[in-house]
């Protein structure tokens, strides 16, 4: 793994999903999931988000697409988070999760919903 991946994923990591978070989640790593947390913050972060052919904001709006469309609700969260850093407004996030609904069913886009309000909630955004 070449180093300045990591580095440059760390940092995209820290600034989406905040310092704070993912220094947590490093440090709570032991030698079963280190390795998965280095690789995953070189090749996600460092290869995929340090690719400046899409800026962030589009980055987090396709995030959050993708991961509602899988259902992987626990990301989403984090990554609504972070689009909320990536200046993604409530009125994008609503305007995503109708898409997820048209694409994915309605359950799918009422457990966005239900996220989504915690997550704007948290950011005064509601």
């Amino acid at each position: 793994m070449k180093q300045d991946l990591f580095e440059t994923g760390l940092r995209k990591r820290k600034a989406t999903l905040g310092a704070e978070y993912v220094e947590k989640n490093l440090a709570a790593a032991d030698d079963f999931t280190l390795p998965f947390q280095e690789a995953m913050t070189a090749w996600c972060w460092g290869f995929g988000w340090g690719d400046e052919t899409i800026d962030e904001k589009t980055r987090s709006m396709m995030n959050l697409s993708m991961i509602g469309a899988l259902g992987k609700m626990h990301e989403w969260e984090i990554h609504c988070r972070g689009a909320v850093n990536n200046g993604v407004s409530k009125e994008e996030i609503r305007a995503i999760i109708h898409v997820i609904g048209i694409y994915c069913g309605v359950p799918q886009s009422l457990e966005c919903f239900r996220v989504a309000r915690k997550v704007l909630e948290e950011h005064d955004m509601l």
